[in-house]
């Protein structure tokens, strides 16, 4: 059998042997196991689990074959995985030939971002001119105000560019940014639970998820913004990695070959450059650059980056762990990841920057010179600089003060089981039109909703009770890092529960539900040792829950894709009252 999410039981960031506090005693009624004890080698870099060789034979596959397999895997399945969710996306992409939704924004931003730097007004026609005219339409002049910044817009565009201004064109660059983030999906779960199985499995659950999907074939930011987000955590995930096997290195081995902590090289050995965590400030600073809730997932991930610190230096045997990390580790931390996440930020506004101040550029792009001119600060900044912190002040005013309904709106303490779904795009055909049978007797109906697999998330909200119990009570920092970044992109919207919200704003965290889910699953199979009645009962069930969870986004899928289904199918997809 594979290794499963707990025969990789991470409690290796723990104090040093000695009495436990009262705390911890007192929590071992409710479930607390005490780390382990073992060589501390192994507790800062744990091993990767490979499959059993009974798995192999009883596949019938021979040995040097295996052997190959083996070491193949953690690329060979994750990209078999990727490959599945790619086909999924890219398949009749430029359908539904229309501007569904906030596409009617993103998609001719987009084509004005990169053509002329900053986005413009269009007349309001201008849907079913693109439509027609395609890459030969003329692009206005006038610019517009808007309320996001470029980047998500500058990558929709790079597809206009390339396939042209069309609906496969301004969807080919989310289609691949999610299909990607399958990858990195499948390549941060082996990491983070040593073992590619359950690795693919997160992967292959966020390929089925109905939001995911919809979003990837939608030109939206909120795609692009979640791809960012997971590279960002991905890349903290590496330097956590190569962090701790520097540390381990540095610890020298006892006569017995065992390596124990040592106060004093835990307390001085110096990390030195850390190139993964500089990109982690970089995508942080694109995903800044695509929406401004990027900004709670960079106070989040730097948290929880210095606290994996705190840890490794803890287990290699620190005496005053955040002492050390105060004087070795957090200024340079700060300075990897803030301080490039904002001169990413500002850099994405250049097109702006170099636009005319004369009032023919960007939209108050001119303010500096003219209602600014007498600001007290035009001695200190340049005017492009004053231009622009005066457009973030009226963004920021607009964003706590939208408050505009909306049909679709929702309240984000329903979005964790799907209560309101985002209609993009809806259509009545007659029969024998648009795909509707002849035979169907009335019209049928062609929607494309913004709706999570179900039961996918049911689930989820299990998982994560489970992730919240073992990060409390087992410490594990796997289940605490899943927990971090749910809680970055879903608990800061609870602060704005008066704004016209939507939840579709929950693809964000998207992937680690399925992290939290393949975690589950994992614990389902139960840990190495279990017995055979055990492991096979766990697995058959976990087998038989993905199974359902697949046929649950099957049984969706015409709902997500625009295809026409008569009006009573669609009817008996509409699970709950709020769902229409």
């Amino acid at each position: 059998m594979t290794s499963t999410a707990s025969s990789t039981d991470l409690r290796q960031d723990q104090a040093a042997p000695g009495e436990r506090p009262s705390w911890q005693r007192r929590l071992r009624r409710f479930g607390y196991v005490a780390g382990p004890r073992g060589d501390v080698r192994d507790r800062l870099v744990p091993p990767y689990a490979e499959p059993s060789p009974r798995l192999w034979a009883a596949l019938g596959v021979p040995h040097g074959l295996a052997g190959r397999l083996v070491r193949w895997s953690g690329w060979l399945g994750p990209l078999l995985v990727t490959l599945f969710a790619g086909v999924l996306r890219f398949w009749n992409l430029g359908n539904p030939r229309a501007v569904i939704f906030d596409e009617t924004y993103y998609a001719k931003d987009a084509w004005a971002l990169v053509h002329r730097g900053f986005e413009v007004n269009w007349d309001k026609n201008a849907n079913n001119l693109v439509l027609d005219l395609g890459s030969s339409i003329r692009i206005p002049s006038d610019a517009a105000y808007v309320v996001h910044p470029p980047v998500g817009k500058y990558v929709i565009g790079l597809g206009e560019l390339v396939f042209g201004f069309d609906p496969f064109g301004w969807r080919f660059m989310t289609a691949l940014l999610g299909t990607l983030s399958v990858l990195l999906l499948c390549r941060i779960g082996r990491r983070l639970f040593r073992s590619t199985f359950l690795g693919c499995l997160a992967g292959a659950l966020l390929a089925v998820d109905g939001l995911h999907f919809v979003m990837s074939r939608t030109a939206l930011l909120d795609g692009v913004l979640m791809f960012f987000v997971v590279a960002a955590f991905g890349c903290l995930v590496v330097d956590r990695d190569r962090t701790r096997a520097k540390l381990a290195a540095a610890l020298l081995a006892d006569a017995d070959g065992r390596v124990r902590p040592d106060a004093w090289t835990a307390e001085h050995t110096r990390l030195g450059w850390r190139p993964w965590r500089l990109l982690a400030g970089l995508m942080l600073g694109l995903a800044i650059g695509t929406k401004w809730s990027g900004l709670y997932v960079l106070a989040a991930f730097g948290v929880m980056t210095v606290l994996w610190d705190v840890a490794s230096r803890r287990v290699a045997g620190a005496r005053r762990p955040y002492a050390t990390v105060l004087r070795r580790d957090l200024g340079w931390a700060f300075l990897s990841t803030v301080p490039v996440a904002v001169a990413t930020y500002v850099a994405s506004w250049t097109g702006w920057i170099l636009s005319p101040s004369d009032g023919t550029g960007g939209y108050y792009r001119n303010w500096a010179a003219t209602d600014g001119k007498d600001s007290s600060w035009s001695w200190l900044f340049p005017d492009w600089w004053r231009s622009l912190w005066h457009y973030e002040t009226q963004v920021y005013d607009f964003h706590v003060g939208l408050a505009s309904p909306h049909t679709y709106e929702s309240n984000p303490w329903s979005w964790i089981v799907g209560g309101r779904p985002v209609s993009y795009f809806y259509e009545s055909p007659a029969p024998g039109t648009d795909g509707c049978p002849a035979d169907a007797g009335e019209k049928c109906a062609r929607e494309v909703l913004a709706l999570g697999t179900p039961l996918l998330w049911w689930v989820a909200c299990f998982a994560l009770l489970y992730v919240l119990w073992r990060w409390f009570f087992r410490r594990d920092w796997r289940a605490g890092a899943i927990a971090c970044a749910v809680a970055a992109g879903y608990l800061p919207w609870f602060l704005y529960q008066e704004r016209t919200i939507f939840f579709f704003y929950a693809v964000v965290f998207v992937p680690f539900l399925c992290l939290a889910v393949a975690m589950l699953l994992g614990a389902l199979v139960g840990p190495p040792g279990s017995s055979e009645t055990r492991r096979v009962a766990g697995a058959t069930a976990a087998g038989v829950l993905v199974l359902l969870i697949a046929w649950n986004f099957i049984y969706f899928w015409p709902i997500h894709t625009g295809t026409a289904i008569p009006i009573d199918d669609w009817r008996s997809r509409m699970w709950l009252d709020t769902w229409v």
